[in-house]
């Protein structure tokens, strides 16, 4: 077995005094593969010793406090030899990218054809895709937009009457319908039109004169 560790960031080490266990995690997307359990045996008859020694003390102190001693050095030794041989199982399921160093799943970060970490090489097919949806999004939202300022204009008053282009003082353009013109403060008198029947109206006209109905 290469003694060699090569992962050395992307883990979390879950092992404890009675066993060992590891969790190597994808540095793009965060995916985990933890190993199964492997317990110590001397960790077991450590902790023995311990419970042993609380209950009845002298002796088996002694014994627990010599085993703890031994265990610092057998235990790191043990979870080295652990860890060396998880690395091992779980490496296939793992590359390192040549170019930017980092430690990719295969299953999902890994581009084949390129040899490289999808950060470095994304998947052409998966990120035209990803445009399209993006751009059908931003389709939707524009023209929700566009039907929420239609309905804005519906429920004006004068909307018949419509929107200026330009001031009829200064021929300033107009980006809404306005009351006054912003560039020289004149006002904007658009044509007044019938509620009921669209005929067009004088300024001061209280009633239509082709339908007759009253006008607010």
């Amino acid at each position: 077995m290469d003694d060699k560790i090569e992962f050395t960031k992307n883990y979390t080490d879950h092992s404890t005094d009675n066993g060992f266990q590891f969790e190597f995690f994808c540095d793009r997307c965060g995916t985990g593969y933890r190993t199964h359990f492997v317990p110590y045996a001397a960790g077991t008859i450590t902790s023995a010793l311990e419970t042993a020694g609380s209950l009845f003390g002298g002796v088996f102190n002694s014994v627990a406090n010599a085993s703890q001693n031994v265990k610092s050095a057998g235990w790191q030794k043990a979870k080295d030899n652990a860890f060396i041989a998880a690395a091992q199982e779980l490496k296939p399921d793992f590359v390192q990218c040549p170019r930017c160093s980092t430690w990719v799943c295969k299953k999902s970060c890994w581009n084949t054809q390129r040899g490289l970490c999808k950060n470095c090489a994304p998947d052409m097919g998966v990120e035209m895709a990803a445009a399209q949806a993006s751009r059908t999004v931003e389709e939707i939202w524009e023209h929700s937009k566009v039907a929420e300022d239609d309905r804005a204009m519906l429920k004006e008053e004068n909307w018949r009457a419509g929107a200026r282009a330009t001031c009829p003082n200064c021929n300033a353009p107009l980006e809404k319908n306005v009351k006054f013109c912003p560039e020289c403060g004149a006002a904007i008198k658009p044509d007044k039109f019938c509620s009921n029947c669209g005929a067009k109206l004088q300024p001061d006209a209280k009633f239509c004169p082709d339908c007759g109905t009253k006008q607010a």
